[in-house]
């Protein structure tokens, strides 16, 4: 079986990728992210915050998590990454 990534930063980048796909594909902008993200217990995120999230590819699990559910997503496959 092939490893799923080489290291932190691809695994990093992969999930950080992956969500701004999913913003895109939902047609959302980072406020209304933020907005989503304080529906769901993740308060305090402003545009500029998620920016540097994503650009840095790492956050912690409870923004990952956060996410998914702003996104409306029951989960997410690493086949997708």
């Amino acid at each position: 079986m092939a490893a799923f990534a080489k290291n932190e930063d691809e695994i990093a980048n992969r999930i950080s990728r992956f969500l701004k796909a999913e913003l895109k594909r939902n047609g959302l902008t980072y406020a209304d992210h933020a907005e989503r993200l304080g529906k769901h217990g993740i308060k305090g995120e402003t545009v500029d915050s998620i920016k540097s999230k994503l650009a840095r590819g790492t956050f912690p699990a409870t923004f990952l998590v956060g996410s998914l559910a702003a996104l409306e997503r029951d989960g997410m496959r690493l086949d997708e990454l």
